[in-house]
């Protein structure tokens, strides 16, 4: 390999390497500017979620303290089990703190209390979630029997007909 061709693959590779430093340099803009408008985009929803929490907060109380009112309500047909009728009292009362306590303070405030139970009780809260995944078990096969009954039903009701209308429509299809 002659001089002359030593330098032309120097410069090439000099060439290349500024190319790919370039490259590089446009790269990171592009990178930093993505992770820029994610941050604006991640700060820009949750300000949206919090005020959209502290529109719903009221509305939210609202519920509480109207069930807090209909339990209180339901406790006249307990008036000859006046130890059931504590019970249900007391939680008629902690419903309404809870409903004035939502009322009363913000949502940061009222997930920053949350985060701080989560952390000084892990343990109660993976029992608490638990016992709640498997009550929405529950409620979701309930509800899937009552729908699969219900749709049931109303075959059974049209007798053969209803079978042999679906048999002949699958006919026509084929």
């Amino acid at each position: 390999m002659g001089a002359g061709q030593q330098n032309t693959g120097k410069r090439q590779d000099d060439i290349h390497g500024e190319d790919w430093d370039a490259l590089r340099g446009d790269v990171n803009d592009i990178a930093g500017a993505a992770v820029e408008r994610g941050r604006h985009f991640i700060d820009a929803a949750r300000e949206q979620a919090t005020d959209y929490a502290g529109r719903r907060k009221d509305d939210i109380a609202q519920s509480v303290a109207d069930f807090a009112t209909s339990l209180r309500g339901s406790t006249a047909s307990f008036e000859e089990r006046p130890n059931i009728r504590a019970v249900v009292d007391s939680a008629a009362e902690g419903l309404e703190q809870l409903a004035d306590t939502i009322r009363e303070r913000t949502f940061a405030d009222i997930f920053n209390d949350f985060e701080n139970v989560v952390r000084r009780r892990p343990a109660t809260v993976a029992a608490v979630s638990v016992a709640l995944g498997f009550l929405t078990a529950r409620f979701i096969k309930s509800t899937a029997e009552d729908l699969r009954h219900d749709n049931i039903m109303p075959a059974q009701t049209q007798g053969g007909r209803g079978r042999s209308r679906r048999a002949q429509s699958s006919r026509a299809g084929a």
